[in-house]
């Protein structure tokens, strides 16, 4: 699915010409309206090695301020973080699938729709009945989530402990909001069991993460939650008025889930964590998402965290004016610009490439740019180079795969792609493919038995840089993609 969606968003290229430019030349984004959706398709479970023949791990995740989000065009998160090292591991590709409602995780998993649930679900008996746990990420406990009162600052501590809710038998006939499908549902249930009285519970809807509905509280939308305490407390540390410390729990295993019947990507899984949480490593991503106070704070207070807006970067903007040059989705461009200056324009490589795009002087002279630093100028310039490179490369059918041609040029120039496309042909392969064809020939480059050869014009090329290049950019993109607007 993911592959059809990237096919869509990227298909805005064949639609029309410009009257006045017969060449072949992708349309603005714009014209997504226009094309049909493409089906889905329901997809079977898989044991691993099914996975590895495929080359990708699927992983079904949230989005949230802890598992996976962007911040200033960078994807980020504990579980994202967590399931790269996985893939890395397994030797395989990571596609990532955001629930967009969390009730769904374990259907969704179920339906085969994802190889692994990467998310922090709290195990029950009730689940193990559903999925396959994988060993436990970590311990935390339940805690209730309320307000202090509103001038707290102003009070002494035995008087804003008098207001708050200091043990669960204070919640009878009052209002807790949770979930439906949540551990913190089940909990309050067993609660009620224990203390024999009702509490009422306000089930939330299962789009909501629980940093979102901890803002709730915050913003008095709501007055109780419940939540998991390392997410209550970094939440807390951005929030002082907060008041997380009357459990709701004992200690509870929080872990990642797999289809009960791929036993050997389980095992595979388990094996994975047992080594790499003995490693210092896991530590210290754990606590760059539960317990950086100061990164939390001012990641939660930025334009350019995906939880709080729809922006990549301050110049997205200008990106989206300057991306119908080339006519390829605004968010392809941003992934560029991310690839080559982090959205820097003072950035400059060893070889003196500069700005946003990493013009060099001599092409940006040629396309117009007379202020390499100028964000405007350096972004219209990279596109029309793009879009200079997109014409030369007409003889590839397939889109994405021009794309990842043009992409490959821009990075190591348009000579060194036609060696690898020509070196290609002659060994028998497909010269207008770029996956497991001309990419696999432009690493060859490397080599002098190949870039020696008679047919080869401009010679070695460092080809893993280009070959990186692209599959970086596509990774970018997939985020953005995911996370981001049209």
């Amino acid at each position: 699915m993911r592959k059809l969606t990237l096919l869509c968003c990227l298909l805005c290229g064949l639609y029309a010409c410009q009257q006045n430019n017969q060449s072949s030349s992708p349309i603005s984004s714009s014209a997504m309206s226009t094309i049909p959706k493409l089906p889905s398709f329901k997809t079977t479970s898989k044991d691993l090695d099914d996975i590895k023949k495929d080359g990708k791990l699927r992983a079904l995740t949230v989005y949230s301020g802890t598992s996976y989000f962007l911040y200033r065009g960078q994807a980020m998160g504990f579980e994202y973080e967590l399931l790269q090292k996985l893939a890395d591991h397994l030797g395989l590709e990571l596609e990532i699938k955001v629930a967009t409602d969390l009730d769904m995780l374990i259907p969704m998993l179920n339906e085969g729709e994802a190889d692994i649930i990467a998310h922090g679900i709290t195990i029950t008996q009730d689940r193990k009945q559903k999925v396959a746990f994988t060993d436990h990420l970590y311990l935390t406990n339940q805690v209730l989530v309320q307000r202090k009162p509103d001038n707290w600052r102003k009070m002494k501590l035995h008087q804003i402990e008098k207001m708050l809710v200091a043990d669960p038998i204070e919640l009878i006939d009052d209002t807790v909001s949770v979930r439906k499908n949540s551990s913190y549902y089940k909990r309050l249930k067993n609660i009620e069991k224990e203390l024999g009285g009702k509490i009422i519970i306000d089930t939330i809807d299962g789009r909501l993460p629980t940093d979102k509905i901890i803002e709730m509280v915050v913003s008095k939308e709501l007055k109780y939650t419940v939540a998991d305490k390392n997410l209550a407390t970094i939440n807390a540390s951005h929030f002082p008025i907060l008041n997380i410390e009357t459990p709701m729990s004992s200690k509870q295993r929080v872990a990642w889930a797999i289809h009960k019947d791929a036993k050997n990507l389980h095992a595979a899984v388990n094996d994975w964590l047992d080594e790499f949480k003995g490693e210092i490593e896991f530590p210290v991503i754990y606590n760059k998402y539960f317990k950086n106070k100061r990164s939390f704070k001012e990641r939660i207070a930025s334009e350019f965290y995906s939880q709080n807006s729809s922006k990549i970067s301050p110049f997205d903007e200008l990106i989206r004016q300057n991306a119908p040059t080339v006519g390829w989705d605004w968010r392809m461009i941003a992934a560029v610009i991310y690839q080559e200056s982090q959205f820097d324009p003072t950035s400059k490589s060893w070889v003196n490439a500069s700005g946003l795009m990493q013009l060099m002087p001599a092409t940006a002279a040629e396309l117009g740019v007379k202020n390499i630093a100028d964000p405007q100028q350096n972004i219209q310039g990279g596109t029309k180079y793009l879009k200079r490179l997109w014409e030369q490369l007409d003889m590839i059918p397939d889109s994405i795969q021009r794309i990842k041609f043009t992409l490959a040029s821009y990075n190591c120039g348009l000579g060194h792609v036609q060696d690898a496309m020509r070196l290609t042909e002659a060994s028998g392969g497909q010269k207008t493919v770029w996956d497991g064809e001309v990419e696999k020939h432009l690493l060859n480059l490397t080599y002098p038995e190949y870039y020696n050869k008679p047919i080869i014009k401009y010679g070695y090329v460092r080809g893993t840089e280009p070959v990186e290049y692209v599959h970086q950019i596509f990774n970018h993109f997939s985020h953005y993609e995911e996370l981001i607007p049209l």
